[in-house]
């Protein structure tokens, strides 16, 4: 009987880990089931992130959901990333890449991808923050887009709906200040911004790239 059982035990996780692991045709994985936060972890403020109705709501203090699931074992150096996003009026938020598990405040390491709309900060949806800043509204609140970050060696581009916003090429003398804000590896996370923002990422996929 014991033995039947660890077999059976070996055989489900074999299946779920396949499952996990499934990529698509041309290449692309789901990082994102619709229903769990399977392969994510976030620290403090977990209740920040919920899921509805498929996606991933995000409204609450600062906090932020890592990738640390089996595909590429959530390390990632070249790769094309997209998200469907939709903001709510006057909300911040961001995706990071080529970061790492943190359990409080702002990522030390990675770069973000600005997500914002409406909210003060003048840092428009599409910009590599901080570093290649979009100052243009490029989509609207409350309508679902397509956000796009591709990484190849020291290039980062970055689209909306299809739409080049930022093209990058990190130079190889970086001030010391920038010491983890540079190109490297890593995984993925989503920032809960502040408790007055309310944002969805949906259809999370990644493709990674030679």
């Amino acid at each position: 009987m014991k033995r039947i059982c660890y077999y059976a035990f070996a055989l489900f996780l074999l299946t779920n880990t396949s499952f996990a692991q499934k990529k698509s045709k041309d290449g692309w994985y789901s990082l994102f089931d619709g229903k769990s936060f399977d392969g994510w972890k976030v620290g403090d403020n977990a209740s920040t992130f919920s899921i509805e109705n498929g996606s991933i709501a995000v409204n609450g203090p600062v906090a932020h959901l890592f990738y640390v699931g089996p595909v590429n074992n959530h390390d990632f150096k070249n790769f094309e990333f997209k998200a469907q996003v939709m903001t709510t009026p006057g909300s911040n938020s961001g995706m990071y890449f080529h970061t790492e598990y943190q359990q409080g405040s702002w990522p030390d390491k990675g770069y973000e991808v600005q997500v914002n709309n409406s909210h003060t900060d003048w840092r428009r949806t599409g910009s590599l923050y901080g570093i290649k800043d979009v100052k243009d509204t490029l989509v609207k609140d409350n309508v679902w887009y397509t956000e796009t970050i591709i990484v190849k060696d020291k290039h980062v581009t970055i689209k909306v709906n299809d739409k080049v916003a930022v093209e990058y090429d990190e130079p190889a003398d970086l001030p010391e200040n920038r010491k983890g804000r540079r190109i490297s590896s890593g995984t993925f996370a989503l920032q809960g911004h502040d408790p007055k923002s309310k944002v969805y990422f949906k259809d999370i996929m990644v493709k990674p790239l030679p």
